[in-house]
């Protein structure tokens, strides 16, 4: 009755039209209720401790970093140096798509932020060479969900937070699993172009390659510079954040001089914007995460999981599923803050690495975003684009299952996460 009550009551408020942020508090307050424990003294406290954390200071600098580097030049010349590389051979926009999207995903570690950069900058591109509209928009789509996956990840670091696990761990663990979302796509790209008859642009020379890479050096050393410094132990994640920003900032402002004074009001209010949202429902769901732990909850689910806990891949394949039927309506931030204090025990009981189980779990809320009917990300390649949405999801579905046969991959084989993470720490 009490899964019935809270489940019952956010999806009624969602139903209704009410913001996410308010629904996790709708639903919270219902199950106070139910439980005999309504205090509004103890939802303002648990509302205002959910976003007094010092590691949730690297959201709001992550996205500024996100907003400099859009507007400074860093991303474009990110994408010219991937153009010089590889936009000769056949379907080499697309290839420049996915190198840009790795790349980008080590700046900002936001999906949505990398989508528009890349959705602005190459659509028009791939337009004009002749390849379809909509299978271009899906590849965009789907390699914006690189972002949250690749270092430094904004939905790493809200799930870090909300479970307790090392940021540090958990950035270092997801570098190969992105790397091999990135080869899916570069492989089903590669497949779905050959029935393409498009001519490619002629190769680069030599010095025009040096050229490109010189101008991207600086925007190319950040993730650099934030993976050893998070290697070495000089910075946290929520210290990288800031690094990140001051980097940016100080290279589109002095090298690259894109950014003015006059700019810096408009990014810092965006930046703002974003962090205020994402922030506000971070501190909603805290008031559920705590009645979920009152209410006793995760031994309830644990107990519907039970005939799946002596295998661990069994269960993981499991909540895979799971996640991806709640991905399809819901969010990647609020899906990461209801499933996380429910699902964490049921991990922990069956032995699985809460680092693994971490990263499989933000791939699959990546992944999320690009699933319709809500699709963050495919509504951002629309709106960016001028395309309905029913042209980017048409588009986006090999690419999509493509990542999801990786995902299912490493649920097989663990070891594609756990091992070069044991290496990445040492």
């Amino acid at each position: 009755m009490t899964i019935f009550v809270f489940v019952g009551a956010l999806l009624l408020a969602m139903a209704m039209g009410i913001p996410i942020a308010f629904s996790l508090l709708a639903s919270g307050v219902a199950l106070m209720w139910h439980l005999d424990l309504f205090d509004a003294q103890i939802l303002a406290q648990n509302l205002i401790s959910g976003a007094d954390s010092f590691p949730l200071l690297a959201v709001p600098f992550f996205m500024l970093a996100g907003e400099i580097m859009n507007v400074g030049g860093l991303s474009r010349r990110i994408v010219n140096f991937a153009l010089a590389l590889v936009g000769h051979v056949k379907g080499g926009l697309g290839y420049v798509t996915i190198m840009a999207g790795c790349l980008l995903s080590a700046l900002s570690g936001s999906a949505v932020a990398d989508a528009a950069a890349l959705t602005a900058l190459l659509l028009p591109m791939m337009v004009k060479a002749g390849h379809d509209k909509s299978r271009a928009g899906g590849l965009i789509a789907a390699t914006g969900v690189i972002g949250p996956v690749i270092p430094p990840s904004i939905g790493l670091v809200i799930f870090g937070v909300a479970a307790n696990v090392s940021i540090s761990k958990l950035f270092l663990a997801a570098i190969v699993p992105g790397i091999l979302i990135g080869a899916a796509l570069w492989l089903t790209w590669a497949v779905l172009v050959r029935s393409e008859k498009i001519e490619p642009p002629p190769r680069k020379s030599a010095g025009e390659i040096l050229t490109a890479l010189r101008k991207a050096l600086w925007a190319l050393m950040l993730p650099v510079i934030i993976l050893v410094g998070l290697r070495m132990g000089v910075f946290t994640p929520t210290e990288a954040a800031v690094v990140a920003a001051v980097y940016a900032l100080f290279v589109s402002a002095v090298i690259y001089r894109e950014i003015t004074w006059r700019d810096l009001y408009g990014i810092f209010v965006a930046a703002a914007k974003t962090s205020a949202i994402v922030m506000f429902l971070i501190a909603a769901a805290m008031v559920s995460a705590w009645l979920i732990t009152v209410a006793d909850l995760p031994s309830k689910v644990v107990g519907l999981l039970q005939p799946f806990m002596d295998n661990k891949i069994l269960l993981m394949a499991a909540i895979m599923v799971l996640v991806m039927l709640v991905g399809t309506a819901m969010d990647m931030t609020p899906t990461i803050l209801i499933l996380t204090p429910v699902l964490m025990p049921v991990i922990t009981a069956a032995g699985i690495d809460p680092v693994y189980f971490g990263v499989m779990f933000i791939i699959n809320n990546s992944i999320g975003l690009v699933t319709p009917p809500v699709g963050t990300v495919l509504n951002v390649v629309a709106g960016v684009g001028r395309m309905s949405m029913d042209d980017v999801t048409r588009g986006v579905v090999p690419f999509m299952a493509a990542e999801f046969a990786i995902m299912f991959l490493m649920v097989v084989f663990p070891w594609l996460v756990t091992g070069p993470a044991k290496w990445f720490h040492g």
